[in-house]
């Protein structure tokens, strides 16, 4: 057992019988016993019928939460993840409860000054303030009729389609009047490819096969698309002038010198961020390896956990469920979460290191401080203190996320 790991056991005897007369008065409520009305039998009648046992579950639930909070009051214990517990004693007397506590392990700062990391140097070359131009133009472009042109790689085909497999039609698998744009990747490969040099009219039998990576009972089947082109679009790209610029915000922007100098200025402080960003990266992953900690497995698994659910959330905000997520890419849940296991490992020790060097900073803040800190965050997010207080947790939540972000501040300025 870790050094981090505790046992505790307590027995309720009083507090316990409280809980099984509640859950009587909640369960009378619903009892069917002949000669009684629903609601009003008398508990030695109901036990006599239902026995006292039926009683336990909801009970012992009611007493692990004032189990918990004794111990919490009494022990002083602070843990870092939910507890689990086990009944190993239950009667109409008492019950006891065996809560099992992780508390934050031993860490041991090692060197986190001076790692010799060198931060990447910032420039920003003619080609890629041209092509930034380019995709800037092309973002703006409008979308006109290609007449009596051939479908070419970036060209939006209007189509009809079919598909079948096995010589059925596929599910799912036909459309029309289907934009699609040539050299998205929409559909799987050798579709979007299959159409380029057809032009208005024409119709085309596409033999593909489906990729290894797709739903299990569609990889590596082979599939048959019966494409009908209905009108092909391209894009009309906009000229280099005002209008140009001031549809991209740039009102203060005049000449194409003037908008070269601020894509420069706007790649550049872009840059600066991702240079700023992998230096921080290499100083955590260096100064991790000399951190010294023993991760409980629970810990972990509670992050990878975390983890899921936050994926799970940016897959509902895409209108795909989790469960969607497994059969398409044909994984499991058991294989998600081994999947997550060296990325929430990272983190956890990442968050332990920050942590760690907080302390050996001495990072600290007043409460007048934090208070300040809590409003200018309400204030970006238009809304009370209080409202953020309720959203985010609590002050000592605004300070933890201060000290955290002092401390890597420090970690990149010693180094």
């Amino acid at each position: 057992m870790k050094k981090n790991v505790q046992e505790i056991e307590i027995k309720l005897d009083k507090e316990w019988v409280e809980c099984l007369d509640k859950t009587f008065k909640k369960k009378v409520k619903d009892a069917k016993v002949d000669g009684f009305r629903k609601g009003n039998v008398p508990k030695d009648i109901y036990l006599k019928n239902y026995g006292i046992e039926s009683l336990y579950p909801d009970a012992a639930n009611d007493a692990i939460q004032i189990a918990y909070k004794k111990i919490l009051d009494e022990q002083k214990i602070v843990p870092v993840i939910e507890p689990t517990v086990d009944i190993t004693g239950i009667s109409d007397a008492n019950i006891i409860l065996k809560f099992t506590f992780i508390t934050h392990p031993e860490v041991t700062l090692g060197e986190y000054k001076n790692l010799g990391i060198k931060k990447d140097k910032v420039t920003v070359s003619e080609k890629e303030i041209n092509d930034e131009i380019e995709h800037l133009r092309s973002h703006m472009a409008d979308v006109v009729v290609k007449e009596n042109g051939a479908i070419a790689e970036g060209d939006t085909a209007i189509i009809d389609f079919k598909g079948y497999v096995d010589g059925k039609e596929l599910e799912g698998g036909s459309g029309e009047n289907f934009p699609l744009e040539i050299g998205s990747h929409s559909f799987i490969p050798g579709f979007e490819e299959g159409l380029i040099g057809l032009k208005t009219g024409d119709t085309k039998t596409l033999n593909l096969k489906f990729p290894e990576n797709y739903i299990a009972d569609l990889k590596n089947k082979d599939v048959k698309f019966e494409v009908t082109i209905n009108e092909v679009k391209t894009r009309s790209l906009p000229e280099l002038n005002e209008d140009f610029f001031k549809d991209l915000g740039y009102d203060d922007v005049k000449t194409e010198e003037d908008l070269k100098k601020k894509i420069k200025e706007d790649l550049k402080h872009e840059k600066e961020h991702e240079v700023d960003d992998k230096f921080l990266d290499a100083c955590l992953e260096k100064a991790a390896k000399n951190l010294k900690v023993d991760i409980n497995e629970e810990i972990i698994d509670e992050e990878v956990h975390r983890m899921i659910d936050q994926y799970a959330n940016q897959l509902a905000h895409q209108g795909l469920d989790i469960n969607k997520y497994y059969e398409i890419t044909g994984t499991t849940p058991e294989e998600l979460h081994k999947q997550m296991e060296p990325e929430a490992e990272k983190r956890v020790k990442y968050r332990y290191l920050i942590e760690a060097i907080a302390d050996a900073e001495k990072i600290d803040f007043t409460e007048k401080e934090v208070d300040a800190k809590a409003k200018e965050m309400a204030d970006e997010f238009g809304i009370t203190v209080d409202e953020l207080l309720k959203a985010y947790g609590t002050k000592d939540i605004v300070k933890y996320d201060m000290k955290m972000r002092a401390a890597l501040e420090s970690l990149k300025n010693n180094n």
